[in-house]
């Protein structure tokens, strides 16, 4: 891929994004019950480190096909982030305030993560043709 002899992925724009949303979805779980430490308290934090080292994974595969791949899955991690968000406001576990933050903050990276995969693509079509 071209820009990555002048970056890493550190430098990618939805990987800094998906870093901001882990630290907001860490300080969050901390105040979940500890009933929950091994249920959605594990499972929010499983799914959003699952988002950003799935960018980095699919970073160092070095190939289009692959780096998509990882990308995709990024994204259904960040729905299921979505998800364990929803179940916490259902329970009261966090308010509609704390949850609509977050869920702007999702969207908002599932829109930046939908672009790139759609550049990737582009891009390596016209490097095949």
């Amino acid at each position: 891929m071209d820009n990555k002899k002048k970056e890493g992925f550190q430098d990618l724009e939805v990987y800094r994004l998906s870093v901001e949303l882990a630290l907001d979805i860490y300080r969050l779980v901390d105040k979940l019950p500890k009933s929950e430490h091994y249920g959605i308290r594990d499972q929010l934090t499983r799914a959003i480190n699952s988002v950003g080292a799935n960018i980095a994974e699919g970073y160092g595969r070095y190939s289009y096909k692959d780096f998509t791949r990882f990308l995709y899955i990024a994204r259904g991690s960040l729905m299921e982030t979505l998800h364990f968000l929803n179940i916490s406001l259902k329970l009261r576990y966090i308010n509609q305030v704390e949850y609509d933050n977050l869920d702007k903050k999702i969207k908002n990276l599932g829109i930046k993560l939908n672009n790139f995969i759609t550049a990737i693509l582009k891009n390596n079509r016209k490097t095949t043709e």
